[in-house]
Order: C-alpha cells, then sequence, then structure tokens
C-alpha cells in the first residue's frame, strides 16, 4: 500500500501540480472517518434513484422533445439516451464498490486522473445536479399553477414565468424577455433546500412516500390511457427533416440529448455511499435497479402520451395534463397533476443532495471553502452548503428558460460520465491487482498490453453521440442571434477556472502535503 501511495503522489508531483492524484489511503481514510451517518440500505438507494430519475424528463421535458425534435420517435430517443446510461451505469457500479464514499465522479477522476480533471468533473457535477434541479423546478412550476387553477386559485403569470423564455422558427431558436420571475420554482428550491438542511434520513423517508405516489400515478395514466391510444397519432413515426435538428434522424438524437439529462438519477446514489449501510454492495444494485426501472416505466408513458396527444401539441409545461384533459377524465388530470407536483418534489430533494454531497467532498479536499463541509451540530448535514447550491438553483430556476436549461445540464452530465467510464479503464489498467466487488461484465479488449473495457469504451462513445448535437447547436445558436447558451456555458467554465487557479489550488489539501518544509 505504501509503494502505491509514493507512486500515486510522487509521480503525480513530477508530472506536475494539476495532476496530482488522491492516494487510495486517503479515500480509505474518508471511508473510516467522514462524520456522516450509515442509515441508507438498497430500498432506500433505488428509491433515491427513482426519485430523482422520473420527474421533469417523463412530465415535462418528453413533450418538449416530442414536439421541437422527435415527434412519436421520442420512444427511440429514450432508448438511445437509456442504453448510453447503461453503459455507464455499470462503470459506476463498478467504481462505487472500490470507492463508497460521497462525491461520485468527482472522488473517482481525483484517484484516476488528477487534480486538475477531479475539479473540472465536480463543476460539471455542478450542471448536472445543482442547475438540473432548477429546470425540475420548471416543470414544477407548470404543473402547480396549473394544479391551483383547478382549484380556483390563479397564479399571476409574472410569478411563474422566467425572465427568459425561448422561441422555435424553424431550425432556429431565439430567446425572448418573458417579462416576470418564476417566484414557483424558486420556492420550491428553496422548500426542498430547508428539508435537505433537517437530514438525510428524514429525506430519505419523504422522497420514499413521494415515489410511491409518483410512480402510481404513471401507472395508472399508462393503463387508462392504452384505450385511448389513436395509431394515427404515431403517423409518421420519424416525422420529416425541417432542417437542423427539426425532426428526421438527427430530430431523434437531439431529442435524445434534451432528455439525457432526466436520467441522471441513477448517478445520485453513488453520490450517497458515504451514507450506506453496506455500500460495496447496495450501491451498484441501487444505481442499476433505479436505472432499469425508469427506463421501463419511460417507454411506457411516452408511448401512451404520444398515441393520445398529436406530437405538435406536446410543446407545454404540462404534457401530461394535456393528455388527460384529451381523455375527458377529470378525476385523472387532477390525479396526474397532484403526482406530478410531489414527483417533481422528490427528484428536487435527491439532486440537490447530490451536490450538497459532492460539495462537501470537494471541501474536505480543500479545493472549495470550510463552509462546503461544516456539519449542523444537530442534524449532522453539510447544512451550509446545502443552502448555497439551493439558492444558486432558485436564482437559475426563477430567471432562465427549461430548454436552456435542460442544454447545459445534458452537457454537463455526458462530460461528466465519459470521464467516469475512462477512469474505469484506467483503474483496470493501473491496479490489476484490484478485484472489484462489481465488475463490468462483456469482458476486454486488450491493444499492445492495454486493457480497453467494452462496457467502458461504449459509455465514452455514447456520450459523445450526446454531445454531439448540443455542440452543433451551441455553435449554430452563436452565430444566428442566439449567444445566450453559449456565453453561458463559456462563462461558467471561465468561473470554474478562475475558482480553482485562485482558491483550489492553493488550498488543495493534497497539495499542501507536496509543499517543501511540510
Amino acid at each position: 500500500m505504501q509503494k502505491l501511495q509514493t507512486t500515486d503522489v510522487g509521480g503525480a508531483s513530477r508530472g506536475g501540480r494539476m495532476m496530482l492524484r488522491k492516494p487510495t489511503a486517503h479515500i480509505e481514510a474518508e471511508i473510516a472517518s467522514h462524520g456522516l451517518k450509515r442509515t441508507l440500505g438498497p430500498i432506500n438507494l433505488t428509491m433515491l434513484g427513482v426519485g430523482s430519475t422520473i420527474g421533469a424528463g417523463i412530465y415535462v421535458m418528453t413533450g418538449s422533445a416530442a414536439a421541437n425534435y422527435a415527434g412519436p420517435a421520442v420512444l427511440i430517443s429514450f432508448l438511445i439516451a437509456g442504453l448510453a446510461c447503461v453503459f455507464t451505469a455499470l462503470s459506476y457500479g463498478e467504481l462505487a464498490s472500490v470507492m463508497p464514499v460521497s462525491g461520485s465522479a468527482y472522488t473517482y477522476a481525483y484517484a484516476a486522473v488528477g487534480e486538475v480533471f477531479a475539479w473540472t468533473t465536480g463543476w460539471l457535477l455542478l450542471l448536472e445536479y445543482g442547475i438540473s434541479t432548477a429546470a425540475v423546478a420548471a416543470g414544477f412550476s407548470g404543473y402547480a399553477t396549473s394544479l391551483l387553477h383547478d382549484f380556483g386559485l390563479d397564479v399571476p403569470p409574472w410569478l411563474h414565468t422566467p425572465l427568459l423564455l425561448t422561441s422555435h422558427d424553424g431550425p432556429l431558436t431565439t430567446l425572448v424577455i418573458g417579462g416576470g420571475l418564476d417566484l414557483v420554482a424558486a420556492f420550491a428550491s428553496l422548500l426542498v433546500t430547508a428539508i435537505l438542511v433537517i437530514g438525510v434520513t428524514e429525506s430519505a423517508t419523504v422522497n420514499t412516500v413521494i415515489v410511491f405516489i409518483k410512480v402510481s400515478v404513471l401507472v395508472i395514466f399508462v393503463a387508462l390511457g392504452i384505450s385511448a391510444v389513436h395509431p394515427s397519432n404515431w403517423v409518421p413515426f420519424i416525422p420529416p427533416s425541417q432542417g437542423g435538428f427539426r425532426f428526421g434522424i438527427p430530430g431523434v438524437f437531439r431529442a435524445a440529448s434534451v432528455i439525457f439529462f432526466a436520467y441522471v438519477g441513477f448517478e445520485a446514489v453513488s453520490c450517497a455511499a458515504a451514507e450506506a449501510r453496506n455500500p460495496r454492495r447496495d450501491v451498484p444494485i441501487g444505481i442499476l435497479t433505479s436505472l432499469a426501472i425508469c427506463t421501463v416505466t419511460y417507454l411506457c408513458v411516452a408511448a401512451v402520451l404520444t398515441g393520445i396527444v398529436p406530437y405538435r401539441q406536446l410543446g407545454v409545461a404540462d404534457p401530461l395534463a394535456i393528455a388527460v384533459d384529451a381523455m375527458h377524465e377529470p378525476w385523472l388530470a387532477l390525479l396526474i397533476k397532484v403526482g406530478a407536483v410531489t414527483g417533481l418534489c422528490s427528484v428536487m430533494l435527491v439532486l440537490l443532495y447530490g451536490q450538497s454531497r459532492i460539495f462537501y467532498t470537494m471541501s474536505r479536499d480543500g479545493l472549495l471553502p470550510r463552509a462546503f463541509h461544516t456539519l449542523h451540530p444537530r442534524f449532522r448535514t453539510p447544512w451550509i452548503g446545502t443552502i448555497i447550491v439551493g439558492v444558486a438553483s432558485a436564482t437559475a430556476a426563477a430567471t432562465l428558460p427549461i430548454d436552456i436549461i435542460s442544454d447545459l445540464v445534458s452537457l454537463g452530465t455526458t462530460v461528466a460520465f465519459g470521464i467516469v467510464s475512462f477512469t474505469v479503464i484506467w483503474q483496470r489498467n493501473a491496479r490489476p491487482d484490484l478485484v472489484p466487488p462489481f465488475r463490468v461484465p462483456l469482458g476486454a479488449l486488450r491493444i499492445r498490453g492495454v486493457w480497453i473495457g467494452i462496457v467502458p469504451s461504449l459509455g465514452i462513445l455514447f456520450c459523445v453521440v450526446m454531445a454531439a448535437p448540443l455542440l452543433i447547436d451551441l455553435v449554430t445558436e452563436l452565430f444566428t442571434g442566439n449567444p445566450v447558451p453559449a456565453l453561458l456555458l463559456f462563462g461558467y467554465a471561465a468561473l470554474g477556472a478562475i475558482c480553482y487557479l485562485c482558491y483550489g489550488m492553493r488550498h488543495s489539501t493534497l497539495g499542501r502535503e507536496l509543499r517543501p518544509g511540510r
């Protein structure tokens, strides 16, 4: 073990300060002394995954992806995105069984490819978790205001309309001023933040109840909606291309990139490893089981949804409500909206939970201020970091349209997932003696003695497939009058670089250990 530690730290030092890797001994010390309570079993972990995944992807983004990009072929988009996640989930399962600590992909990258990659991954995960909470909150706002309207309470438009809105004109997407602030979405983010500050055990219990409610509602929708399906709505299954990524085969892949962020829930399970009772066994179970449950649910609901309502009518904030209205079942419409409101709450709960735990680990490593790993004296939760992330998410939800948020989240997710898949390949070659409790299947190829896993390699390939439409659209819109998405992405990347160079690099715990005289 000592030899490995010297190689990890010393080798990184010779190769460059930013390539410093976290030694295995440090990770094992974190497992033993993180200070968080181990209260979560395999059912809790699966529910965390399902709670995070089944939400905005099916309640909101399915309609947008079908109406703007894929039509009924959104089912193929779900399959493509789900397949990409299967390969990544298997890689997560292996890494989580070896390194059952908070931090997820950030910790794996720190142990594998170095500190600068770890920081980059952690910064990308803020897009994946913290900012995606804003997208979910936007969906919550749409269903909540519709539900309140059914009870005779009308929320003024300026209270549930974001500052910026998107408009689709042929292959082009432009931004317009919305004329308000989505304070309903902001309130939802802050409410979930308060629940998380109270404690993970209580949060997991609330989440399990909510997951049961929303899955039951979706099952009822599918069961009753089958009889209302009009097969003519599925024709043509892949609408003719209108240029760019508007329909046709390119639209199918663009829709897959839109809904890709909705699959991040299984990754949140690995963030809970430090609070799992038996993480080496239960975390892989939670990851794979939650992904399987969610993929099947997505396909069933999407098939019924596009069969009931023509796809062009689904580009709204509450597409399932449109479908049940078409079924002329008022009680079912009310049930769907209640299920959506409660379901989206559970998604926000798990996403904010995952982000706070990632920042908690980064703070313990010295890359973020101590406030992010300061535990509440009573609840034993990283309460300051949770509040900071919650406020940031609430701000994004109040100002940005869900289309831009989902694209940024998907882009951050694909890069983070690609790093995780690469980490499996690196670990197998760097430590051939290591026998993980869970190993990726399908064997491997060896090229000049280098282990190239089939599963992680396919994970990297699918991440490229998911990211390509997003990047192409980003660049196209930059030169056609909609520079905001590109500016947000470049500004976010620049801010991350500044934070690392000005704080993280100077305060890194491992970096201080390497300084002369220490």
